[in-house]
């Protein structure tokens, strides 16, 4: 076989279907986010906004976060060491661990080096601890999620996207003495929209099954203290697994699972994405929990009200163009272009022509035919910077000739 030209081949059908993905290489400023500097690759250097990052409160940049970060890093130094098994736990991953269990109200949580190595490690093994385990999984749940239960081995079944009829109907056809589990995700990053959690605990109460959350994209956004939208809802309590990340809101890196203690003693037992994984520098844990602990407090909330804020104003202020965005009442702003090439295109020109960095969300990401702008307001993006975006996006979308709406009064 000619492996160049299979490569080629298939690099070469990314370009033609206009989905070939181009990393654009940028320095944040420390203190000064959502600025950052875009490294040309003529060598040029161009001032730019950042318009699609995840840190969605800034807590990347916060005084607190980068002072728990130097203060562990001076005093036990880079990494952890090892595996936590062989010599890699530190007062600091158990400090992350209680704040993390803390923030959810569970008796536990285990900490991992990426939220998609959690769901996928966690949902992977679960049918080694239940035996005969079927899982009930949305059909737009993410890829790690669906990665984990695909290899684990057991019977799954796929429900449509927040179809609670769907789900009904597909457990009242499995056997009722068999142990079953329902994963789906608070908010669906990709159109912003919230799943029905309530009627999620209601089904699993009525058939005897465990649940499992991702809370990705609410973690450090809703709720009094940050705990998502189960703490919002005031739903925490009904459900049995939550996954997280510390490297959205919490602005640092790594992931995790709260469960009870003896559900965490077993996954942290029998998961070979934990037992074989160097655990996390102990200065990133550091940092996580000094952010969790802060978006606890009242300055917290100030910052997600400010960040809730922002996002209404922009998506009021598109709409009033007439530019076709999905509004589901979250921090995301989907702008819906519906071509891979034309996304590319407007994203590259809103970056030469006005420094507003946004990367298109082509497929596998999202489905044919939804490309996509994905804005990520923050409470630091100020009202002149929103200002800018959204006179760019009206320049811009003249010139390309795309559709509006009738404008809005």
């Amino acid at each position: 076989m000619d492996y160049n030209l299979a490569l080629d081949q298939a690099l070469q059908r990314l370009h033609d279907e206009g989905r070939y993905r181009t990393f654009i290489d940028i320095e944040r400023e420390k203190g000064a986010f959502p600025k950052a500097v875009w490294n040309k690759p003529d060598g040029s250097k161009q001032d730019i906004t950042v318009w699609c990052g995840n840190d969605y409160l800034g807590m990347g940049q916060h005084p607190a976060v980068l002072e728990a970060m130097h203060t562990a890093l001076d005093a036990v130094g880079a990494g952890s060491g090892g595996t936590r098994n062989i010599s890699g736990t530190t007062a600091y991953h158990k400090r992350l661990e209680a704040e993390i269990a803390d923030l959810h109200g569970k008796e536990a949580a285990l900490v991992f080096s990426s939220a998609y190595i959690a769901n996928d490690a966690t949902l992977s093994t679960l049918p080694k601890l239940f035996p005969g385990l079927i899982i009930y999984s949305d059909e737009l749940n993410h890829a790690s999620m669906i990665e984990g239960i695909k290899r684990n081995g057991g019977a799954k079944r796929v429900f449509r996207h927040n179809d609670l009829d769907h789900l009904r109907a597909l457990m009242e056809a499995d056997d009722p003495a068999a142990p079953k589990l329902i994963a789906f995700e608070s908010i669906y990053s990709m159109d912003g929209d919230i799943g029905p959690l309530e009627g999620f605990c209601d089904l699993a109460e009525e058939f005897g099954a465990l649940t499992y959350l991702d809370e990705v994209h609410a973690v450090g956004m809703y709720g009094k203290r940050g705990g998502g939208i189960s703490e919002r809802d005031n739903l925490a309590h009904r459900i049995d697994m939550i996954n997280g990340t510390l490297g959205k809101a919490f602005g640092v890196f790594g992931g995790y699972v709260a469960a009870s203690a003896k559900l965490v003693d077993a996954i942290r037992s029998y998961a070979p994405g934990f037992i074989f994984t160097t655990s996390l520098p102990p200065a990133i844990a550091a940092g996580a929990a000094a952010s969790i602990a802060f978006l606890k407090t009242e300055d917290g909330q100030k910052l997600r009200d400010a960040q809730q804020l922002h996002a209404k104003i922009l998506k009021m202020r598109l709409k009033g163009l007439g530019l076709p965005i999905i509004d589901h009442g979250t921090h995301i702003v989907p702008v819906i272009i519906g071509d891979p090439v034309h996304c590319k295109a407007l994203s590259d020109m809103l970056l030469a022509e006005c420094g507003v960095y946004v990367q298109p969300i082509n497929f596998p990401t999202v489905p044919r035919g939804t490309e996509r702008l994905r804005f990520t307001p923050s409470p630091v993006h100020d009202s002149l910077q929103i200002d800018h975006l959204v006179k760019g996006m009206d320049m811009l979308w003249s010139r390309c000739a795309l559709n509006r709406a009738e404008a809005s009064a």
